[in-house]
């Protein structure tokens, strides 16, 4: 872990400043420099400079500071113009001072690259060792990555992510090769020689194709990374390096067989055009962002509203069921109408708490979950069916719940299940909650899971690849929220225990993806136990956010987000931007509290 990359490149070019016989250009994408050395001893450095600190290397690499190391790898990336054949060009060389011998050198020529190094073991005036890879065609203007491996007599290079060629050399590549007043010359042997263009370890499609994590730590030098300069006229955008394209600024240009292939830069719409010769094409445009979420519609509902339920009926309408808290007049259906939305229908509920919608097939259900009983002393939640005849939601189903607080749909192998989080049973919160199936043959949910929960507030149900997970939000055993909430797996026809994670009143999981990874938000509620002295908020803690890990095969912490008994979790996107939003709703002296939007 302690051996890093030793960047030439950067040597060649300190603080960015270019020397005589260097320019910068891009091409491909990619920026590079393009060695042209009149005076070749400009694009070199003495060696001391790359070679220091060398106690932290492991002795077998680095004897001392004057040594070159004994195993290592060049990673260059490189463009080549053609060049005549039977020429020889250097990419790199090491070279002692008032010697014509070249220490270390790699140089190409048609159809083939050449390794070479010199060796004292054997001979009193040492002897040129050269290793040739065959059938290595760079001369073609295109940009190529080389990886040259070097261990003993063992010799390995990659060209482009392909198949490794090795070379087996009788003489070993030298364990003491002194490097004293030395120096490294980029592009040459201290001669006048030919063109060719070195990339920089970032640029383009050559790098991260093959994964070599080792070059993410190079340093790419400061006139690489510069931006573009701000014009002076209206019509070039001047960059500090030449390209072979041009971009024209300002109000539309024409756009004719004169100007095709060329591009145009919109400013105020901050988008990218073509000319094809005819017509601007758009290359890139500015996508929208959300900046903030202004107030669009106060839903006056007829008592305290837990929770909210926004669904689609194909070809009738967009609804919203609000879950209220008090039993008459109940809770409440609205249905979008000229921009916004209207009531539709009224339904009885006992202080509900949330509303799933879901369907099977063709047929439509809402599921409502009651917390307490009814006028009669029955403790049950309804799934509510819609009737395609009336244009309304009718009582399907009743099924017995204890402080129903959540209903979570789902389908696994093509067959629908229906769980219900039961909360507390009496002044009992670890009771049972119950996951439902529906059997086909009788049209009704039936048991088909129990799992032991603590008052539990939240189903989350999500699919990774082929496998099925189902989390709850444990809330408060008796006596602690400070308790553990558990993600379940689907394995041989039931759920099975996965994973535990200590939460402080959870109330709600929310599961999302950013590209391929997988985040998990748990909204923790409140702190409290028992027996442990009260903490100055109880409210005010943190809620966690944490990301799937492949390879331990577990959810890890990702971030903590300070909240004040937050109640709810929910992500969202618009266009590329990713935004999770927390329902805060008390911070120990108000439930009027902000409650936040992040973005990623």
């Amino acid at each position: 872990t302690d051996l890093r990359p030793l960047d030439i490149l950067s040597e060649v070019v300190p603080a960015g400043r270019l020397a005589h016989g260097m320019r910068v250009f891009q091409v491909q994408g990619v920026r590079g420099f393009q060695l042209t050395a009149s005076r070749p001893r400009a694009l070199g450095f003495p060696a001391s400079r790359l070679f220091i600190h060398c106690d932290r290397f492991p002795s077998r690499l680095f004897i001392h500071c004057d040594r070159f190391p004994e195993e290592f790898s060049i990673i260059i990336t490189l463009r080549v113009l053609s060049i005549p054949v039977k020429r020889n060009e250097y990419i790199f060389t090491l070279m002692a001072e008032e010697s014509p011998s070249v220490l270390v050198g790699l140089r190409y020529a048609p159809n083939k690259l050449h390794f070479l190094f010199w060796s004292q073991e054997r001979t009193a005036g040492g002897w040129q060792t050269r290793v040739t890879f065959p059938n290595v065609s760079l001369s073609d203007n295109q940009w190529h990555t080389l990886v040259l491996a070097v261990s003993g007599q063992s010799f390995s290079l990659t060209v482009d992510c392909s198949v490794p060629k090795d070379v087996v050399v009788e003489m070993p590549f030298p364990a003491s090769l002194s490097v004293k007043r030395a120096s490294f010359y980029l592009g040459n042997r201290r001669r006048r020689k030919g063109i060719f263009t070195v990339g920089a370890p970032w640029g383009g499609a050559a790098w991260g194709t093959c994964g070599w994590l080792l070059v993410a730590t190079l340093s790419v030098p400061t006139v690489l990374q510069d931006l573009p300069v701000k014009p002076v006229s209206n019509e070039v955008l001047k960059y500090p390096y030449e390209t072979d394209m041009k971009v024209t600024l300002g109000s539309r240009p024409p756009c004719t067989k004169q100007e095709k292939e060329q591009f145009w830069f919109n400013v105020s719409q901050r988008a990218l055009y073509l000319c094809n010769g005819s017509a601007w094409i758009s290359m890139l445009e500015v996508k929208e962002r959300l900046d903030y979420v202004e107030e669009y519609q106060n839903l006056v509902t007829n008592s305290e509203t837990m929770g909210v339920e926004v669904f689609t009926i194909p070809k009738v309408g967009l609804f919203a069921a609000t879950a209220n808290r008090y039993t008459p007049p109940g809770s409440a259906i609205y249905k979008w109408t000229d921009g916004k939305f209207a009531p539709y229908q009224n339904i009885a509920t006992y202080q509900a708490q949330s509303w799933k919608y879901f369907t099977i097939g063709k047929k439509i259900f809402l599921a409502v979950a009651n917390f307490e009983q009814n006028d009669r002393g029955q403790e049950f939640s309804v799934i509510y069916k819609w009737s395609w005849r009336k244009k309304k939601f009718v009582t399907y189903q009743r099924i017995t719940t204890h402080s129903a607080r959540d209903w979570e749909a789902f389908v696994i192998e093509g067959e629908t299940f229906l769980a219900v989080v039961n909360h507390r049973k009496g002044n009992n919160h670890n009771i049972d909650s119950v996951i439902y199936r529906w059997n086909p043959r009788t049209g009704l949910f039936e048991t088909n899971q129990t799992i032991p929960t603590s008052g539990a507030y939240d189903w989350e149900f999500f699919t990774i690849g082929p496998y099925s997970f189902l989390a709850v939000a444990n809330t408060f055993n008796g006596t602690s929220t400070k308790i553990y909430s558990h993600i379940y797996i689907w394995l041989s026809g039931s759920f099975q225990l996965f994973q535990s994670i200590l939460t402080f009143g959870a109330a709600d999981w929310e599961v999302f993806h950013i590209g391929d990874r997988v985040f998990l938000a748990v909204a923790n509620s409140h702190s409290y136990d028992s027996g442990m002295p009260a903490p100055s908020n109880f409210y005010a803690i943190n809620s966690s956010i944490y990301e799937l890990n492949i390879t331990a095969q577990m959810f890890v912490k990702f971030q903590d987000l300070v909240t004040y008994s937050a109640l709810d979790w929910e992500f969202f996107s618009v266009g590329d931007d990713s935004f999770l939003v927390v329902a805060n709703s008390f911070n120990g002296f108000t439930f009027s509290v902000n409650s936040i939007i992040y973005r990623y």
